[in-house]
């Protein structure tokens, strides 16, 4: 692709996916130009009025609390977030979009309206991009060079409309489809430029493959955009009369959620959780008004092993658990990196629990899921992974003694991907060894071989050591001297607790997280009592 090229993005709302679709595209494509049309309509008093009206007939009594909630969210102060510089994912952040040289935003009031017109004809593009857009007219979408492209999240013809995943799920689909397709006169019909398509897991959720989707698109589009900007896309046309949808009533999505919970196995007893979640409410409630002060200061180090809808045991959380999980994170803790927990030799008070994310095993999950995720929310994170089973078809003795099926796990292209994107990776040894268990020989080559294969694959110093298994009974002091002697900066424990007063840059504390723990359980941890 020769010369510089001019993009136009029409979009209703310039939410994260749309920032990181840009984003991905540009840092694909060097020489693009880009203006980025919001439109923002400014409603009149009249014009919410009857909205709220169509929507009380349509959706019955559910929309007054529905309401109720979403004005309590919008009227509620935004908690206070600090976000380290140089976290993952900040380049997808709307600031850094704005500060991009070769990218203008405009807002406009309408954007199919005459200054919204003008600013496209002024722009001259090559090719427009339809994301998350309201329906464009003729008008609007034929004054690119190449005419522009919609990114639907749906198969077509048999799913236009919206919203995505809904009505796949609604219909006992087995996958979710993601399309790129030209833009023409009619709703979703135009010639198909590229798809995929999102396997539906055994427990997924509806936000769960939205957020796989969010994903899909960005990938497809990055395809799409360089094949019709280089001239080799083939576009396709639709055939058989498809089906469109429209947005689901407030009781559809009930009834959606209601069916999806039968294939949940219990996650305990009722009251018991309902006891850990009052526990964990009261604690919170307690924590800012005198709990805290009478708590010596403490780092709260979570450990994950896997993000997955594929099943529900105890070294798993779901896709949407997980997003959830690191909601509330951002919203009630402070976020710290692995490296900020190891420089905090005396822990430091704070107004908010200090709460740092790792993973253990190399799992691919933790690059399909967990990694958009913490990219999402700006989440700092270190991955642990066994150097001798990354890249192959090879198992994790937890996995055979459990009589897992195979489980994917990571390559070490994904691993210089989430390098490069600001993770941190530490060793969890060569063959994900007992350090303990094993002769004093094997242990040795094992911190040796896992921390020579990563310096050599990624080209890192400073390497950290999460040692499998985690238990007390797992590591001795003898072991843990040859860790120190093989050049670990540190060496990560998984049996419980948290770090409180002082952090032992060898013996870092750390709290398992599963699919078991509520929303509520979920943040009694993250205070480290």
């Amino acid at each position: 692709m020769s010369g510089s090229r001019r993009i136009v993005v029409f979009t209703g709302q310039l939410g994260y996916s749309v920032r990181k679709g840009i984003v991905e595209i540009d840092q694909a494509m060097p020489g693009l130009t880009w203006l980025v049309v919001v439109h923002a309509p400014r409603k009149t008093l009249g014009q919410l009025l009857r909205s709220q009206w169509r929507n009380l007939k349509r959706n019955g009594w559910r929309w007054i609390p529905y309401q109720a909630v979403d004005l309590w969210h919008r009227l509620r102060p935004a908690p206070a977030v600090s976000v380290a510089a140089g976290a993952p994912g900040l380049d997808y952040g709307a600031a850094a979009l704005a500060r991009r040289q070769n990218v203008r935003i405009v807002q406009v009031p309408d954007i199919h309206g005459e200054a919204s017109l003008a600013a496209v004809r002024e722009f001259a593009p090559d090719l427009g991009l339809s994301l998350a857009a309201p329906i464009l007219r003729e008008a609007l979408f034929t004054l690119p060079r190449l005419g522009t492209v919609n990114l639907h999240k749906g198969r077509v013809p048999d799913y236009r409309g919206m919203p995505p995943a809904f009505w796949e799920l609604w219909n006992g689909e087995s996958s979710v489809g993601c399309t790129v397709h030209a833009v023409d006169a009619k709703l979703d019909t135009g010639d198909v430029i590229a798809r995929a398509q999102v396997a539906r897991a055994p427990h997924a959720t509806l936000r769960g493959l939205q957020l796989q989707l969010d994903e899909a698109g960005v990938a497809l589009m990055c395809t799409a955009v360089r094949e019709v900007l280089e001239g080799r896309a083939a576009p396709t046309p639709q055939t058989g009369a498809g089906k469109t949808y429209r947005k689901p009533t407030l009781g559809q999505f009930a009834e959606l959620e209601r069916r999806l919970a039968k294939r949940e196995p219990s996650p305990g007893p009722s009251p018991a959780r309902l006891a850990k979640d009052l526990r964990s409410a009261l604690a919170r409630a307690a924590w800012p008004v005198g709990l805290r002060q009478t708590l010596e200061p403490r780092i709260t180090v979570l450990l994950y092993h896997r993000v997955s809808d594929d099943v529900r045991d105890n070294l798993t959380v779901g896709i949407e658990q997980f997003e959830r999980q690191m909601q509330l994170l951002r919203r009630h803790c402070e976020v710290l990196s692995i490296e900020q927990v190891l420089q905090a030799e005396t822990v430091p008070s704070s107004e908010r629990p200090l709460v740092a994310v790792t993973f253990d095993d190399g799992y691919r999950d933790n690059f399909e899921h967990a990694a958009p995720t913490l990219l999402r929310h700006a989440i700092p994170c270190a991955f642990f992974v066994s150097t001798g089973i990354v890249g192959t078809d090879g198992r994790f003795p937890h996995d055979l003694r459990r009589g897992n099926p195979p489980i994917p796990v990571m390559s070490w292209d994904q691993i210089r991907r989430m390098r490069d994107w600001g993770f941190t990776i530490g060793s969890h040894s060569v063959n994900h060894i007992d350090c303990a268990a094993e002769p004093e020989d094997r242990v040795r080559r094992e911190l040796a071989e896992s921390r020579d294969t990563l310096t050599r694959e990624l080209g890192t110093n400073g390497l950290l050591f999460g040692y499998p298994y985690g238990g007390r009974q797992h590591m001795t002091a003898q072991r843990l001297e040859l860790v120190r002697e093989a050049g670990y900066h540190g060496c990560l424990s998984a049996y419980g607790g948290s770090n409180i007063g002082r952090v032992d840059r060898f013996n870092v504390l750390r709290r398992g997280i599963h699919w078991q723990f509520s929303d509520g359980a979920f943040l009694y941890e993250c205070l480290g009592l």
